[in-house]
């Protein structure tokens, strides 16, 4: 092939240059216009920022401010954005590379502040000065980033582990603890190389397809894009790291298995961010046919076999010691598991002949597991629990379950003030049999409505309940003949807030006598304040609760038949307690409120509906109410077997309906509570709960506006969350078989495998928190969860 002249050349590079656009310093003016009216009050800041950037730079701050995410805009600094161009300016112009950056790879992947949703930290000046001194050597971009891999971890102390606070660290947060997931250290050395004038940009997979996890890693630009996994250098080289394997297998037209680049300009693809899903100002490209070209062949005939090595004290991963040997006993492999500070889904892999069966060796802490496996294509790696038998759930034995019963039985006929707390009892702790556990539930339940009649007669007597300092007084009256399963109650929540004491209490004496009933116990509490709030505020949950325990032991109430309304503020109460006491309720109706900030997710399992008159303007509410409308029709087109609801919104009304709401009353009625439903969406609110149907949480971990589905399927419980360290599940015989394995899984992730063994300390423990009768578990798993990376 003949080369080109040196004149044809240039003329060809003339013509190229012509069809690569150069930004001009008035660049994005419809944009820019546009940010700066969604910056709110901090319109000042951007605008000074635009202002006050050198006319060489100007284009660089317009492409920020005009791709600039709505929470930038609202609370970025000017200070800061002018110092992140100038450093960012400085560093492309120092680099050996900056002939050869392209504008656009560069105000992209070097500019940029951040790289997905972290806390947006000062970091550029800090790490230019850090870093700088590190690359001074180095010729070209791909070199700069291998160095800083090798060395700003161990400079920085910062490790991985799935004890980091939070997926999506900042680089602050990260140095600060120490700690950080493939998320957190890939955005701290994206931040190191744009420091020093190298492009770099965040890249993952929301889920492996063997849905083994998602995975995050760093993508370098050096003419063309590059790989590598933060913290895990492969010496001076990219395009090398555990993951390829895997990265080969991704599927570009799926949603979940396929591999994205984040992009500060806006593109038509949000990333898909496994930790908070609801975000959409994250863009990307997808990268996956980058990926798919680097398949590499096994020998014919084999397959790759992953092993993972389980701490049976800890749960943790470790480091152990780990051969194969086939049939005849020769060692065909040798290797070690990899612990916690490698990448969760970062295993030891062997080349296995298909077919063939293996004895696995592993050694940990002087014990030595040995386990068959037949070589197969699998999507989870072999997982050897190590320092803890097989069979660790005993199961139950007839004999010792009755034992344990009548020992029960004993134990409650002694005074109340005289016992030892039943959960400590030696027989709480033995493995029970269905009918056992049962019989125990009785027990304890018959033992309950008595101490409760003991101890709360007075308080029903005065009908106030208390919380503190603050006092319920509540109202109720009994409608027709109690039904063979026991009466429906209807909690009505009277309007005012925001108001004098006289003003609410005249709207207390309006809602006692609002609605009529068929049948059931209508109950109207007074608000213990007068605050526009009154509702919603995190004394009332506990009041509520006490209240619906009363009321099942005093007055026969069905705890499934227990219903929800309000009017105008009243309704903003149910509009908040609904879905985040929602395993309270058989149903929720909504009379004239507003919602304020809270989300229907958490109604999943409940009947809800809206009454609204088309004139209410005040507050938005009728404008609200066809939001809210239109959101749970969307909710139940994609979970049809959820999000029932009922929308009425009356054309001529205003914010009195004439009492038509009152059909809203023989509507729920038609409705029973799950306590055990097959699926669950626990969305928190600003007051959080611990406890939602089946799933219990440490107080710690119990987060506002955080999210955690799950689904029992058959014996297997799936379980999606992010940054959700533990959770207890609780279990009983009308949702699973006890008698039979359990499996669990966090992301598609498998993390527990096992029976669940029922006990009486179980069956205490969930009977004193809640005092319902249909929401005692008979077992508990606690299981330690590995997070989102």
């Amino acid at each position: 092939m003949q080369r080109c002249s040196t004149k044809l050349c240039l003329a060809i590079a003339a013509c190229l240059a012509l069809c690569v656009p150069i930004l001009r310093a008035d660049e994005f003016t419809v944009e820019v216009n546009a940010a700066l009216e969604r910056a709110g009050d901090n319109r000042e800041q951007i605008q000074k920022a635009l202002d006050q950037t050198p006319t060489e730079q100007r284009v660089a701050i317009r492409f920020l401010v005009a791709y600039m995410p709505e929470r930038d805009l609202r609370s970025l600094p000017a200070e800061s954005l002018l110092e992140n161009v100038r450093f960012a300016y400085q560093a492309r112009d120092e680099s050996p590379w900056k002939e050869d950056l392209p504008q656009d790879i560069f105000f992209n992947n070097v500019l940029p502040y951040a790289s997905i949703n972290e806390g947006r930290d000062d970091w550029r000046k800090d790490f230019y000065q850090r870093f700088k001194p590190l690359v001074k050597d180095a010729t070209s971009p791909a070199e700069a980033a291998t160095v800083l891999n090798q060395k700003i971890f161990p400079l920085l102390n910062v490790k991985y582990s799935t004890k980091r606070n939070r997926a999506d660290q900042a680089p602050n947060d990260s140095i600060k603890t120490g700690l950080a997931s493939c998320t957190g250290l890939s955005i701290l050395l994206i931040d190191a190389c744009r420091a020093v004038g190298v492009p770099a940009r965040f890249a993952g997979t929301p889920l492996w397809t063997n849905k083994s996890g998602n995975h995050s890693w760093v993508e370098i630009w050096d003419d063309g894009w590059h790989f590598t996994g933060a913290a895990e250098p492969t010496g001076g080289d990219l395009d090398k790291a555990w993951f390829v394997g895997r990265a080969t297998t991704a599927q570009r037209d799926h949603p979940l298995h396929a591999i994205y680049a984040t992009s500060y300009k806006r593109t038509p693809q949000a990333f898909p961010l496994v930790w908070d899903r609801s975000i959409d100002y994250v863009f990307a490209v997808n990268v996956t046919d980058r990926y798919t070209n680097q398949i590499k062949e096994l020998a014919e005939g084999y397959v790759e076999v992953l092993f993972r090595a389980i701490d049976g004290a800890s749960g943790d991963r470790c480091a152990a010691p780990l051969r194969l040997l086939d049939a005849a006993g020769n060692v065909v492999f040798e290797g070690k598991t990899k612990d916690e500070r490698f990448d969760t889904n970062d295993h030891l892999s062997a080349a296995l002949r298909a077919g063939e069966t293996y004895r696995v060796e592993v050694s940990h802490k002087d014990h030595v597991l040995r386990k068959t496996i037949q070589a197969e294509r699998r999507d989870n790696p072999v997982t050897l629990r190590v320092d803890v038998p097989e069979e660790a759930v005993v199961p139950a034995d007839d004999a010792a379950s009755r034992k344990a019963v009548e020992e029960l039985k004993a134990h409650l006929a002694q005074e109340a003030d005289k016992r030892k707390p039943t959960a400590d009892e030696p027989f709480a702790s033995v493995p029970l049999t269905r009918a056992a556990a049962a019989s125990a539930n009785d027990l304890l339940w018959q033992d309950h409505t008595e101490t409760i009649r003991r101890t709360r007669a007075a308080e029903m007597k005065s009908r106030e309940l208390t919380a503190g300092n603050l006092t319920m007084p509540f109202f109720y009256k009994t409608f027709g003949e109690k039904p063979h399963g026991g009466r429906s109650m209807y909690i009505s929540l009277h309007g005012g807030g925001g108001a004098p004491k006289q003003v609410n209490d005249g709207q207390w004496e309006n809602q006692k006598k609002l609605y009529t009933l068929d049948e059931g116990v209508y109950v109207a509490p007074r608000a213990p304040t007068n605050t526009w709030n009154l509702w919603h505020q995190g004394h009332i949950d506990g009041l509520f609760d006490r209240l619906i325990e009363n009321m099942v032991v005093f007055e026969g109430v069905n705890p499934d038949h227990v219903y929800l309304m309000g009017y105008s503020a009243g309704g903003d109460g149910v509009y908040q307690l609904a879905p985040r006491m929602a395993d309270r309720w058989a149903a929720a109706a909504m009379m004239a409120g507003h919602p304020n900030e809270t989300s229907p997710l958490g109604l999943r399992n409940i009947a809800f509906a809206l009454h609204v008159g088309g004139r209410d303007a005040a507050y938005n509410r009728n404008k609200v109410a066809g939001e809210w409308q239109k959101k749970l029709a969307d909710l139940q087109r994609a979970d049809p077997d959820g999000y029932i609801h009922s929308a009425k919104i009356y054309p001529g009304k205003g914010h009195w309906l004439d009492r038509e709401d009152a059909a809203a009353i023989p509507w729920m009625a038609k409705h029973r509570r799950n306590p055990f439903p097959t699926r669950i969406v626990w969305k928190q609110d600003d007051v959080v709960h611990k406890r939602f149907y089946w799933l219990l949480l440490q107080q710690e971990h119990a987060k506002a506006r955080a999210e955690i589905r799950a689904d029992i399927e058959g014996q297997n419980i799936a379980i999606r969350a992010a940054d959700l360290p533990a959770l207890t599940i609780r279990i009983n015989d009308e949702m699973l078989d006890l008698d039979r394995p359990v499996t669990i899984t966090l992301n598609d992730r498998l993390v527990f495998e096992g029976r669940a063994t029922r006990r009486i300390a179980a069956l205490t423990k969930t009977l004193a928190e809640r005092g319902d009768p249909r929401g005692l578990f008979a077992a508990e798993l606690k299981v330690k969860l590995i997070q989102a990376d």
